[in-house]
């Protein structure tokens, strides 16, 4: 075996650096920290210069070919309990994959269980963990033997008192492999940057799906996980408050976790299906939200206009979008934007995602007559210069949403249309005058979340005219100097070719053109192409203006918006 050995060569981290980085490895630092403290600008620079100085060659896994044939016959607790993968045999020698090459002690006892030689490949540990939960599946080590394993990386620590009775449900919950199975499915989704892990019950097992960036993927499960399948949602259901013994109705819950040091609020919603219970849940993490215009990514000529509505004295606000549009995240920042010690922001909100500092925020309970209606009513005694909404979804709460505006207010909310211009035929629907909606309606955003291509791999794009929608601005965008790109996939962005999200924009200043088209119930599309003509941009367009950017691709805007006609 090719025990790592210094070579005569001298690449630019020296002896001393290098017993600087081995003990820090072997204490627990991670390599992008250990990277940062002695000037590496990246962890994978890092790991080039070691793997140089022990003579190693520094693997690509994502993008390597693996003998499927050698994994199967390749014993699996050897890679969870030692974080090791086999990638291929060359040259009657074993390769496999580490991302610790000091640990000499686990060196030896892979070689020694392996039963052959072994030449070691360096992998980043982010790498090694992703390409192990592809192939074996989340959660395979905690049923191969995870309590044998150092998990200390991926601590879940519980800020509620979790509470359990003494059902055979409750006492098999609670054990400590089901216990750290369920951790290490919430630790995965939120190192993914995953913004809801489905478990649905099927025919045939459990399925795992994250949505990420907008988009759900299918997690890798081994089949023995099924075996844990009543014991995983019993565990979920202590941990967000519900009834165990319940499976008959759907119930919601809550649960909150410190994970890697930061806090998290996770909503959980159970419903009963064909097959067994199903559970979604939203994960929400405060650290990684930006509530700022400028920071959701609006562009200048949005927020400068968006900015003027949000400081009118009074009027309605609309916000709308399908759900997981990002509607929640723009009221934010707009009443972020807002805040001063001058004025009383009051919201309504089912449920309240994230709690907003100078902010008063009323949660909605519909079982005791807490509706959006009520709360409304009695927060206009209380003295506020803004309201939120959370939403309009009946006469009722468009009714005070509208006394409000006409009393002095702006009114911030959410409705559930495909545009801007649909706002008016909705709030029509529910039964609300047209003279009314057409003078207190100030402005309506529509908006959608599209994936940002990776900067790392991302190249440019010419397709031929044929091949792209017929709404495509291919004289303007195409005859442009930058190119346009299409995602292809990294290390970087898992392969997907995309990371992280940004906003398309629709928005609708209430011209007197258009609240004369209002109240005179003009259809959506009679208003639409009058605010073209004052100067919005459609979704479609605001999405071809950032493909020709560069920051998007064709494939996306096509996914996520239609055309206008």
């Amino acid at each position: 075996m090719n025990v790592p050995q210094m070579t005569n060569q001298k690449p630019d981290l020296d002896a001393r650096q290098l017993q600087l980085v081995q003990d820090g490895i072997m204490q627990g630092s991670s390599w992008a920290q250990i990277a940062q403290e002695i000037g590496y600008s990246s962890e994978l620079e890092l790991l080039k210069e070691v793997a140089d100085l022990l003579d190693m060659e520094l693997i690509d896994l994502p993008n390597s070919e693996i003998d499927e044939v050698l994994l199967e016959e390749f014993p699996i607790r050897l890679i969870h309990r030692y974080s090791v993968f086999p990638v291929k045999r060359e040259e009657s020698q074993l390769v496999v994959a580490i991302s610790n090459p000091f640990d000499l002690q686990m060196i030896d006892a892979v070689e020694a269980e392996a039963g052959e030689s072994i030449l070691l490949v360096l992998a980043p540990k982010e790498e090694l963990g992703r390409i192990i939960k592809a192939r074996l599946g989340v959660g395979a080590e905690t049923i191969e033997g995870l309590l044998a394993q150092d998990d200390s990386g991926n601590e879940v620590e519980m800020l509620e008192e979790v509470e359990w009775d003494r059902s055979e449900a409750s006492e098999m919950a609670q054990e400590a492999s089901v216990v750290q199975l369920v951790n290490e499915i919430l630790v995965e989704a939120i190192e993914s940057r995953t913004s809801d892990i489905h478990i649905e019950s099927q025919a045939n097992g459990l399925k795992i799906r994250y949505r990420i960036d907008g988009v759900l993927q299918t997690q890798p499960t081994p089949p023995e996980i099924n075996r844990f399948q009543s014991a995983i949602i019993s565990r979920l259901k202590i941990m967000s408050k519900m009834n165990i013994a319940e499976k008959r109705v759907p119930q919601d819950g809550r649960i909150k976790l410190r994970v890697a040091g930061r806090e998290v609020d996770i909503r959980v919603s159970m419903i009963p299906m064909l097959h067994g219970e199903g559970i979604v849940m939203r994960i929400l993490d405060k650290d990684k939200m930006n509530f700022s215009l400028r920071g959701i990514g609006m562009d200048e000529d949005i927020y400068q206009r968006f900015q003027k509505l949000i400081k009118l004295p009074h009027g309605i606000i609309l916000v709308t979008g399908p759900t997981g549009s990002g509607k929640t995240t723009t009221l934010y920042s707009a009443l972020n934007e807002i805040k001063d010690e001058a004025t009383k922001i009051i919201t309504t909100e089912d449920p309240i995602e994230y709690q907003l500092d100078g902010i008063n925020q009323i949660q909605v309970h519909n079982k005791v007559g807490m509706t959006f209606a009520a709360s409304l009513r009695a927060i206009l005694r209380h003295d506020p210069d803004v309201v939120l909404v959370g939403e309009i979804r009946d006469f009722e709460t468009a009714e005070n949403a509208i006394q409000a505006s006409l009393t002095g207010h702006v009114v911030f909310s959410t409705l559930h249309t495909n545009d801007a211009a649909g706002a008016y035929m909705r709030l029509g629907d529910m039964g609300v005058e047209p003279f009314l909606i057409g003078t207190t309606v100030e402005g309506v955003m529509a908006q959608r979340l599209v994936r940002k291509l990776c900067a790392d791999c991302k190249v440019a794009d010419n397709p031929p005219r044929e091949e792209l929608p017929d709404d495509f601005p291919y004289e303007e965008l195409m005859g442009q100097e930058n190119p346009i790109y299409k995602a292809v996939g990294c290390r970087t962005c898992r392969n997907t070719g995309y990371t992280g999200r940004m906003g398309l924009y629709e928005l609708m200043v209430c011209t007197e053109s258009v609240r004369e088209l209002a109240i005179e119930k003009a259809t959506t599309s009679v208003i639409k192409k009058e605010a073209m003509k004052s100067g919005m941009r459609t979704l479609r367009q605001d999405g071809w203006r950032k493909v020709g950017w560069g920051v998007t691709s064709v494939d996306e805007i096509i996914r996520v918006t239609k055309a206008d006609y």
